[in-house]
């Protein structure tokens, strides 16, 4: 394909992107396929001569449009916002055009800058302090573009660890820094994104998850107790990540009660997580929901959910950049060039290397829109939010289960669980809706969302209708004694509508899929804990609580380093497998101490003074622990 083809075909591109747009909804919201459909379609092998573009099309809309699930469909109310405008795709346009690899500001010093530039502007929008932004006068921090939330979680811990053993280290040089990261401990809410779990276990450190209150927000009593029990069994708190507008119920997390607590912990890093939420900062009356992040290390949000930017464009600021690159720093020599010292390298800033130009798509949307436009844009989603949430109230078979503050309602048929994932199963399988599920204190709640770009009260009022349309049906066949279907293991159905709606439920609550979860409840921490003889004084026991609000995620290879004998009767849960394992311990060294089956005592350690105070108070002696003699 020459200039003179890309032109043509590139015109018919824009032409079929439009009439897409403008006829989203005379298709199904969901596709009606199987797993395994396209491979039927399609040949085994790459073509080995070329093949014309028209047959390329035709095929693109017989073959790939009957399995897409189109997010930007009117009738689409499941998750959040899928950011989208035609602005956004031209800058990606743009950007694939350039075809650069902006890993240094050598590499494209455009490339760098305007996204440095653009970071700011946002940063200022949303009403970040000075600090976070990267051109203000004695600002040591600054943003960066990341690929998802998910990454912005991963870097921040990875940054948080780093610093985390570089302070254990100097407090104890000979000791072998492995050791000292068997002792970290993250924490975060039940209701934070699975993210954090998996940069957890990336990290190879410890995740407590803790139980919010009866609001779905975490508060800081909940996290300074968990803190302070971690630290009676000789663990180090290094990074706690908060969140506002959670996944579930667009909740939002006590973030000045934590940063106040948190002040105790100084070497603690404080992230915020406000993917969805964190958009609609932009708007005045909405910056009372961002109350408490000065006390942060870190911030993230996604403009390509709520700001009309197409995936992937996932913001991060921090509010001290050397702390986030000493961790990424791998600098050699063909990477280097004669401005390192005066310009920002962003492949320090995260885990790849190679990034694209998409600074490009987030400058054409907020020069296209301007401010305004994107405030009017958020305004008119959460002015739909409120419009449903009152028809909901309205219909006293129905309950709102969520603090609509944004654009997200959570709400039920006022029955049981069974009865509401009926009534998504049947809605989602007509395909005229498409909407998921979430657990909203231990209730099962179905989630609904305005999403698209031009979402108007007609298709709220339609969407509406649908929903009290099936559930009629349903409680119409309750009424009449039909009993309801059973709802069975997903690994025996065999429809498509059975499997979509067991796959939208383990997506946001992996108990309705995993009833072994349920079965193997919350490892609990030892009631008893042994602290060590001071001074020659006699050890004291201290008793913990028989139960706790809270979870932990621990290492795999702690599991398995043990070669002792017995097993101890601490079960470890792992919210992604449907097992239970309990790690082998010396039944020698516990009963000899009467300590609790802790990494502590797995690898033959002793606490070195009392385990009462935090390490971040304590300069000269920290609870890193010493081997037995």
């Amino acid at each position: 394909m020459d200039g003179k083809e890309f032109l043509l075909r590139g015109k018919q591109m824009v032409d079929y992107i439009v009439e897409y747009n403008e006829t989203l909804e005379k298709r199904r919201v969901t596709p009606c396929v199987e797993p395994g459909y396209l491979r039927h379609l399609l040949p085994d092998e790459a073509p080995k001569n070329p093949e014309s573009w028209d047959d390329i099309m035709k095929d693109v809309e017989s073959k790939i449009m009957p399995g897409v699930t189109h997010w930007q469909h009117p009738r689409f109310h499941a998750y959040f916002p899928s950011g989208n405008s035609y602005p956004s795709i031209l800058g990606d346009m743009l950007s694939d055009g350039i075809g650069c690899i902006g890993f240094s500001w050598a590499a494209s010093p455009a490339c760098t800058e305007l996204e440095t530039i653009v970071l700011d502007w946002l940063g200022k929008a949303i009403g970040l302090p000075d600090e976070f932004l990267a051109l203000k006068e004695g600002s040591k921090g600054g943003g960066v573009i990341q690929t998802s939330a998910s990454e912005c979680v991963l870097a921040t811990m990875l940054a948080a660890r780093a610093q985390a053993i570089k302070y254990l280290k100097q407090q104890h040089p000979f000791v072998e820094e492995g050791h000292l990261l068997s002792k970290l401990m993250a924490y975060c809410s039940k209701e934070a994104h699975s993210c954090v779990e998996k940069a957890a276990m990336i990290s190879f450190v410890k995740l407590r998850i803790l139980e919010p209150d009866s609001k779905c927000s975490l508060r800081g009593e909940a996290l300074t107790k968990a803190m302070e029990e971690d630290e009676l069994q000789g663990l180090i708190p290094f990074f706690v990540s908060t969140t506002l507008g959670t996944t579930g119920s667009c909740s939002f997390d006590a973030l000045e009660e934590i940063g106040i607590a948190l002040q105790r912990y100084p070497n603690v890093w404080l992230h915020v997580d406000a993917a969805y939420a964190g958009n609609a900062f932009i708007c005045p009356e909405l910056k009372p929901l961002l109350k408490g992040i000065e006390y942060a290390d870190s911030f993230n949000t996604n403009p390509n959910k709520w700001l009309l930017t197409n995936f992937d464009c996932s913001t991060l600021w921090v509010r001290d950049r050397i702390r986030l690159t000493s961790a990424l720093v791998v600098d050699p020599l063909y990477l280097k060039h004669g401005y390192s010292n005066q310009a920002i390298d962003y492949r320090h800033w995260g885990v790849p290397l190679s990034r694209r130009f998409r600074s490009l798509k987030l400058w054409f949307v907020l020069r296209s829109f301007g401010i305004s436009g994107l405030q009017k844009y958020i305004r008119r989603h959460i002015e739909l939010a409120k419009r449903f949430e009152s028809l909901v109230a309205k219909d006293k078979r129905f309950e709102v289960c969520n603090e609509v503050k944004l654009g997200l309602v959570c709400f039920r048929l006022v029955g049981s669980d069974k009865i509401n994932e009926k009534l998504l199963s049947s809605i989602n399988e007509s395909g005229k809706l498409h909407m998921v599920p979430a657990s909203v204190n231990e209730k099962y709640v179905i989630r609904f969302c305005a999403v698209t770009q031009n979402c108007s009260e007609e298709d709220i009022d339609y969407a509406w209708d649908v929903i009290c349309e099936f559930a009629n049906d349903l409680l119409e066949k309750a009424e009449q004694g039909d009993e309801l279907p059973e709802i069975t293991d997903h690994r025996k159905n065999h429809t498509l509508a059975q499997k979509r709606s067991f796959f939208v439920r383990m997506v946001s609550d992996p108990k309705i899929y995993n009833p072994a979860i349920n079965k193997a409840g919350t490892p609990h921490i030892s009631t008893e804990i042994q602290s060590p003889t001071i001074d020659g004084q006699t050890a004291v026991v201290v008793q913990s609580p028989t139960s706790t609000n809270s979870w932990i995620s621990w290492p795999l290879a702690f599991l398995f380093n043990s070669n002792d004998e017995g097993s101890s009767k601490m079960p470890l849960r792992f919210r992604h497998l449907d097992t239970r394992v309990r790690p082998s311990s010396s039944s020698r060294r516990n009963s000899a101490t009467g300590s609790s089956p802790s990494p502590e005592n797995e690898i033959g350690f002793n606490l070195s003074k009392s385990p009462r105070r935090s390490p971040a108070r304590s300069p000269a002696r920290s609870p890193v622990l010493e081997r037995k003699k």
